[in-house]
């Protein structure tokens, strides 16, 4: 079969996907076989493939494609996430750019609108990550709003609520006024911005004098209740049982004394606004405050905000500076940096904000969690360092709040059937909730239309920290085949940004649904930065379309080069260059079977040099093995691609292609291609799991392959005995065939121009390879001498002396001169070097960093001028 002269990495993708896929190579059931089982970290629905998604689903493939040739039963469940606040968020402005309000909508009438949404562009990340060659079991596909996911997501609520675990609370929580929904703590980013400290004037009460209060958010004097003292503060001991009176507001308010407040903060005297900070509010309950909200949900100020009713916070913060100067209570503004929460998902600027929510208490559930990552390791993270991050959020768990204010979401299964906060109940169906009601009322006239569901929706963490489990049915019918075969999963690919957001939570929920790990290695990758350092965005701009890269590249040049840089939990400085280089592997690959395929095979006699050669790859081969063996054992999957580039690139390519390539025009043996072809095919199934379509493409064109042989379900390489001595009798070797070639190239000698050698054997070295070293020398003899030989170039390996006689060749009188000259230019040099390091003065003032150089110049100094001595005693 003709192989053609260029690799087509788009044609020959798109044939073996369509391939795979048709031959059903990808989905997996339940048989006799071990399981490997992989769940993919769910793309928002909202999402298109990003770099981050490459380098994560890259990871993903060549660990299952890995197991598939190891003969596990591989299965990769893919799927999407609701992505509560993104999703409504792009619902609302496209809702709005056709002129709809959402809040002109019921709920049925907007849900309908992000259903079409969902369903015109829910599938295209998933439709991307075909490209890239991701091997899913794509009849497992999940979303986390299908309906048996939503209907383990509301048990699970339903059983934690009745253990006693879940409660309704009114709390301080992260108010978001750009999607208008609470957050979680982890939700909310802390920034550190350059800001304005306002110190404000307020008087006392029934006199002429002022205290001097220092504020970062001047707007919120509107809800101060109090200004609060630390009572060891004599400053303002003369101040206690008085009142102040809030500028603008001209509202009358207590002066408290709490040790809360820091006496070197500013002034010393704090405002106390209980409705807009958590620490206000324990002062309030603790002094009996009265709470004022100034915001609305938008965080535009509401009717306590007086003539800034309506106007945005930022807004009125600089507009109510200039009153509060007019009127003279504004004493100084300094510049000031302090953290700014903003949320994770749209950015905005977070507001403490008074609130009825649901919560979870978290600190009993991660125990089991704590113990398994720290204690048993029955859950491993990759690299191990993560341990301490998860120590410290897990030991430091707060509640966490489960309610979100949106419309996109499994909706919150909480009934109610009268006005008080308590009069409602919980259960997975509305009928099932009447059932409750009328048992809680003994009202049997009430109907499910007297019942009112609570209208928040659950946090979408809430539904994903059941992923594992829930993708199998093994929360709503746990006895399923499927649970019991594919649960626990083995490993888990993700970033650390989302180590508690998500990898946490699943712990916590595998141990308390299944008594289990929900998996027990767990991957984390770095971030994707330029090669600047900059972390990849749109908004930067310096993120390359993963698509693009793939058109350009080849999906397989795009793995490659994303993974050679790759090392786990380090961010990856990404360069095009690296896909390049992916690039120009994988032609390297193509002309290597070109090669082979090309050659003419005869049933000629198997030469030595044939028979030598072949021992020592497949010596290669199985010293590779085991170090990548050990690389994927140790989750260093980007070391593991290295050892294969360099056992492909540098052994098979550059030395064993070479020893055993026939002779221009000549044919070669039966027997050695045969082997040839054998080692091929081991290198293509060691890189199948990083380059799919280039390898599934040669495998096929070197051999008529049925349904049944292809490389995808073949199987990876039986590692054997290594070899030893015949690996270290090469390594000598190949150092011979360098220091000949280097003499070749110093002396302009024609590789078609056989030389001689000569050499003193002092190391007693095998001679096993000699014939390989006469193949790749052209030489026309190898002698063992125990003499130095007179009037040859020389260079040693390691402590082994040899000479190529040049008379005839070069022109000795010339290089005795050239080489002279070189060694009387290196005699001053050291020279000069040396005279510095003997000056104490320079040793003792200059820095250790130069100081090693000049150490190193020495170092270097000698050993040329030593050369150069030795290949004048060959010459002369």
């Amino acid at each position: 079969m003709t192989i053609p002269s260029q690799f087509d990495a788009k044609a020959v993708e798109s044939k073996w996907y369509e391939y795979w896929m048709k031959n059903n190579y990808f989905h997996s059931e339940p048989d006799h076989r071990t399981p490997y089982t992989i769940v993919i970290p769910p793309p928002n629905v909202t999402g298109v493939l990003h770099m981050g998604h490459m380098l994560n689903n890259t990871i993903q493939d060549v660990l299952i494609r890995r197991a598939r040739l190891k003969g596990f039963n591989a299965c990769w469940v893919p799927g999407t996430d609701h992505a509560s606040i993104a999703t409504e968020a792009k619902v609302v402005a496209k809702l709005k750019a056709e002129g709809i309000n959402k809040a002109d909508l019921s709920r049925e009438e907007f849900l309908k609108h992000a259903w079409e949404w969902t369903d015109k562009y829910g599938g295209v990340i998933l439709d991307q990550l075909k490209k890239l060659g991701a091997s899913c079991d794509w009849e497992r596909t999940k979303f986390t709003m299908d309906p048996d996911m939503s209907a383990s997501v509301i048990r699970s609520f339903v059983d934690l609520y009745n253990k006693g675990l879940i409660y309704r609370g009114f709390r301080m929580v992260n108010w978001d006024p750009e999607a208008k929904t609470t957050l979680s703590d982890e939700e909310v980013i802390y920034e550190e911005r350059q800001g304005k400290l306002y110190h404000l004037k307020y008087r006392i009460e029934g006199t002429e004098d002022f205290i001097v209060v220092a504020t970062t958010r001047p707007e919120t004097i509107l809800g101060d209740t109090a200004i609060c003292i630390n009572p060891n503060d004599e400053r303002y001991t003369h101040l206690r049982g008085k009142n102040a009176i809030v500028p603008i507001a001209n509202r009358v308010i207590p002066i408290i004394f709490d040790e809360y407040v820091d006496m070197e903060f500013g002034t010393g005297a704090l405002k106390v606004t209980p409705a807009h900070d958590v620490n206000d509010k324990a002062l309030g309950e603790k002094h009996n405050l009265e709470i004022i909200d100034i915001f609305n949900e938008d965080a535009t100020l509401n009717s306590f905000g007086l003539q800034y009713e309506g106007k945005d916070r930022f807004a009125v913060r600089d507009e109510i500076a200039v009153e509060l100067e007019a009127i003279g209570n504004l004493d100084k503004i300094e510049t000031h940096i302090n953290k700014v929460g903003t949320s994770e998902r749209t950015k905005a600027v977070i507001e403490p904000r008074l609130s009825d929510q649901w919560f979870l208490k978290m600190e009993g559930l991660a125990k089991p969690a704590i113990k398994a990552v720290l204690e048993t390791e029955e859950v491993k993270l990759y690299p191990k360092r993560f341990d301490n991050t998860y120590r410290h959020w897990m030991e430091n768990i707060r509640d966490w709040n489960i309610s979100r204010q949106l419309w996109w979401g499994q909706q919150i299964p909480a009934y109610y059937f009268g006005d008080g906060k308590e009069d409602f109940v919980v259960a997975e169906t509305p009928d099932a909730a009447l059932a409750l009601a009328k048992e809680r009322t003994g009202n049997e006239n009430l109907t499910v239309a007297d019942l009112k569901q609570d209208p928040d929706a659950l946090d979408t963490w809430f539904s994903s920290w059941l992923w594992p489990m829930a993708v199998f049915g093994g929360i709503t019918n746990p006895d399923n085949e499927d649970f019991k075969y594919y649960y626990p999963t083995n490993d888990l690919v993700t970033g650390p940004d989302i180590l508690f957001f998500w990898v946490a939570r699943m712990i916590v929920a595998g141990y308390e649904y299944a008594g289990k790990k929900p998996f027990t290695n767990v991957y984390l990758t770095g971030l994707v930065r330029d090669k600047q350092r900059r972390k990849m965005s749109k908004s930067l701009g310096n993120s390359p379309d993963p698509l693009d890269l793939i058109e350009k590249f080849g999906a397989d040049g795009v793995r490659v080069g994303l993974l050679l840089s790759a090392s786990a939990g380090n961010d990856i400085m990404f360069d095009e260059e690296l896909c390049n280089q992916g690039k120009a592997f994988t032609n390297k690959i193509w002309n290597a079977c070109r090669l082979i395929k090309g050659w003419e095979v005869s049933d000629i006699a198997q030469p030595d040099y044939a028979v030598k050669a072949i021992e020592w790859y497949e010596a290669k081969v199985n010293k590779t093995l085991a170090e990548i063996e050990d690389h994927f054992e140790k989750y260093r999957i980007s070391d593991a691609l290295m050892a294969i580039y360099k056992l492909v690139w540098d052994d098979f390519c550059s030395w064993f292609l070479e020893m055993i390539k026939p002779a221009y025009q000549q044919p070669i043996d039966s027997a050695t291609f045969a082997k040839a072809i054998q080692m091929l095919e081991s290198n293509l199934k060691l890189l199948h799991p990083f380059m799919p379509f280039l390898t599934e493409e040669i495998w096929q064109l070197i051999a008529e392959r049925t349904t049944e042989e292809a490389l995808i379900i073949s199987t990876w390489p039986e590692a054997k005995p290594v070899n030893e001595q015949v690996l270290a009798d090469f390594e000598l070797a190949s150092e011979v065939i360098s220091g000949i070639r280097t003499i070749r190239k110093d002396k302009n000698i024609p590789f078609k121009d056989a030389i001689e050698l000569k050499a003193i054997n002092n190391d007693n070295a095998s001679d096993y390879f000699d014939s390989i070293i006469l193949k790749l020398g052209n030489l026309s003899g190898l002698e063992y001498v125990t003499d130095k030989v007179s009037g040859a170039l020389t260079f040693r390996a390691r402590s082994n002396e040899y000479f190529v006689p040049v008379t005839g060749a070069v022109n000795i009188e010339e290089e005795v001169a050239k080489l002279e000259a070189e060694l009387v230019y290196n005699q001053g040099f050291l020279k000069s070097v040396q005279a510095k390091l003997s000056n104490e003065k320079f040793v003792n003032n200059a820095p250790e960093k130069v100081l090693t150089i000049e150490r190193q110049k020495e170092a270097d100094a000698l050993a040329k001028i030593a050369t150069l001595e030795q290949s004048l005693a060959g010459l002369k």
